[in-house]
């Protein structure tokens, strides 16, 4: 029995094939099968590979696990990238409707996350407001990248300052997400590329943009968090430190990226699936950045059902490993993450779970 309050910053859970809308299947949006066997988008299916994608098996599962909280992130599968506005807006108020049940219905197990797509902006800040003030919801999540006039853009961008500034207005944490690899890369979709390496290219894209536009200073009431820990982007420093200096005429109106390094509002979780990465995610931004996420139920998560693997695995090893101690390893997995999704206001959430048990 852990000695410790374990929460999980970083895990997804679908919806029972009877709770998605009718219209969601029938424009084949997304829908799951009756048999809970597959989930489907168009012509794209995946397997459902553990129980505990569902509500019901996540609770168990969590319990197998001692993991007595969970952050449940929106799906990727619903970011709304080149979906029409109308339809847009009714699938992001059915995902977040959803995930603020989670949260309404298990307030000791469950924060939940709220997505907006930035190409539909009056739309994405109705929603912003609509999650924070009526729904309570303090999460939200942001792909990459979004599709404009068929122009894939990063969201850490100017034009979506209007998104950045509401978000910092209300002292919200962001959650900063990969996903459409393989319609933004014009390669073959083989041997899983666009999840094991272009996934990771396109957190530390947006990393690369996040920093060098200072937004970690220009925002700083709200905490952003790197998914898969911006494995890329840790190694990528001194490259793009070398391309500043040896180019500046290209980088006018940026600071330079080592001076967003260990900044207290930038977090980056645990999901980089082998210790020495993790190392070098511990001395780059210090293991006070640093939250546990396990990205499951997925197979690329932190899973039981993969061989050689369980939730925490690469968290234990970096102890083993004396990479970090056992007191970091006890912040990982439950300060570190309050602080991400409430800065100085952490005693709200230790709060909410006092009062509710």
């Amino acid at each position: 029995m852990s000695d410790f309050l374990k929460i999980n910053g970083h895990g997804h859970l679908l919806p029972y094939p009877e709770q998605i809308p009718r219209f969601m299947k029938e424009k084949k949006l997304f829908w799951v099968d009756a048999d809970r066997k597959f989930m489907r988008q168009g012509d794209w299916k995946r397997p459902v590979t553990d129980p505990s994608f569902f509500l019901n098996e996540k609770l168990e599962w969590m319990d197998k696990n001692q993991i007595s909280h969970e952050v449940v992130l929106n799906l990727s599968q619903l970011y709304c990238n080149g979906v029409e506005r109308s339809v847009a807006k009714d699938i992001i108020q059915f995902q977040n409707d959803f995930n603020a049940s989670l949260q309404q219905d298990y307030p000791t197990r469950f924060t939940s996350g709220f997505v907006v797509q930035p190409n539909h902006l009056e739309d994405a800040k109705a929603e912003i407001v609509r999650c924070v003030e009526e729904l309570g919801m303090q999460l939200l999540c942001l792909p990459t990248h979004y599709l404009s006039d068929d122009q894939w853009k990063t969201t850490a961008s100017n034009d979506l300052k209007e998104i950045w500034e509401l978000a910092n207005h209300y002292g919200i944490a962001v959650e900063i997400h990969p996903y459409d690899g393989q319609r933004m890369i014009q390669l073959q979709d083989q041997l899983w590329r666009f999840h094991l390496v272009w996934m990771c290219a396109q957190t530390a894209d947006h990393y690369h943009f996040y920093t060098l536009y200072d937004f970690p200073t220009k925002y700083p009431n709200l905490r952003v968090c790197y998914a898969h820990g911006n494995q890329f982007g840790q190694m990528n420093v001194g490259r793009r430190m070398q391309g500043f200096k040896g180019r500046p005429d290209l980088f006018e109106g940026t600071v330079p990226p080592e001076a967003t390094i260990s900044k207290q509002n930038v977090f980056f979780d645990t999901l980089v699936h082998d210790v020495y990465s993790f190392r070098l995610l511990v001395d780059r931004q210090g293991t006070s950045q640093i939250v546990a996420g396990l990205d499951d139920p997925y197979p690329l998560g932190e899973m039981e059902s993969v061989e050689g693997c369980y939730p925490g695995k690469v968290i234990d090893e970096a102890v083993a490993h004396d990479f970090i101690t056992k007191e970091d390893r006890k912040a990982i997995w439950n300060k570190n993450v309050v602080q991400w999704l409430y800065g100085g206001d952490s005693s709200k959430f230790y709060a909410r779970i006092k009062e509710n048990n």
